[in-house]
């Protein structure tokens, strides 16, 4: 959507990357603990504040209460849908809210299913694919639940204390790498390696009614921002059990 990036640079004060509407960008926000919330209402939305209207195919800047385009030329106008920038957690805040320092850890599991919602089976190595995920993993070979669906759908990643802490097994928590001794937190956007692979950390992968459905009722509440992390493949090759976890740049 046309004047989408440069509506998010304005509120954020911040550059923002190119990239292809309103789902791309969810994601990237999500990287820095915040979301676009579609508003369900804008003829009669009113917040004391910028936000987001779409006129004519394109993103506008809205503000007040009751709200207006603030490009004069638009005066009047009412748009016909509208995103509000919101943060997803405001306990975490937006500076570093998931840590600093990631330190490092090791591969305790490795976990791939062939198809969606099949069950989980641990394996002792799996081969990384750059741009696509583990081989004989249903996102590796795109068919996950939310394959094709943009960033940190290739890799996902989570703790074993964390899931020994809310009694919930490997299978059930249904990630592929389990890590031990590592903030896995503290990686999100932020490259890193598992071995020699190399990754990017897109976002946390928070729990959800999916997981929910195919576990047991209960599961969300103690996995809220301890449920792993979304991570794309950037260089490929052999996972391995044991393999180092650990954040990396070039210079490392």
């Amino acid at each position: 959507m046309e004047g989408l990036r440069a509506c998010l640079a304005f509120i954020l004060g911040a550059d923002v990357p190119e990239g292809d509407g309103v789902h791309f960008y969810g994601q990237w926000l999500a990287e820095r603990n915040l979301g676009l919330v579609p508003i369900g209402d804008v003829a009669t939305f009113a917040w004391p504040g910028y936000w987001i209207g779409r006129i004519d195919e394109r993103a506008v800047l809205m503000y007040g209460s009751p709200s207006g385009p603030v490009d004069p030329a638009l005066a009047g106008r009412v748009p016909d849908a509208g995103w509000l920038v919101s943060q997803l957690d405001l306990y975490l805040g937006l500076t570093h809210p998931y840590g600093l320092a990631a330190g490092a850890g090791t591969v305790e599991a490795l976990l791939v299913a062939p198809d969606a919602e099949a069950p989980m089976a641990r394996v002792s190595s799996a081969s990384a694919i750059a741009g696509q995920g583990l081989e004989g993993d249903r996102y590796g070979a795109g068919r996950g639940t939310f394959s094709g669906r943009g960033r940190g759908y290739q890799l996902t990643l989570v703790a074993a204390e964390a899931l020994e802490e809310a009694g919930v097994s490997w299978e059930e928590a249904r990630r592929n790498v389990v890590t031990r001794g590592i903030d896995l937190n503290a990686l999100v956007g932020k490259p890193f390696r598992i071995g020699s692979v190399e990754c990017i950390a897109r976002r946390l992968a928070e729990p959800c009614a999916h997981l929910e459905r195919l576990t047991r009722p209960g599961i969300m509440r103690p996995l809220v921002h301890r449920a792993g992390l979304r991570a794309d493949i950037v260089t490929g090759g052999l996972i391995e059990v044991g393999a180092t976890v650990s954040e990396w740049t070039s210079t490392s």
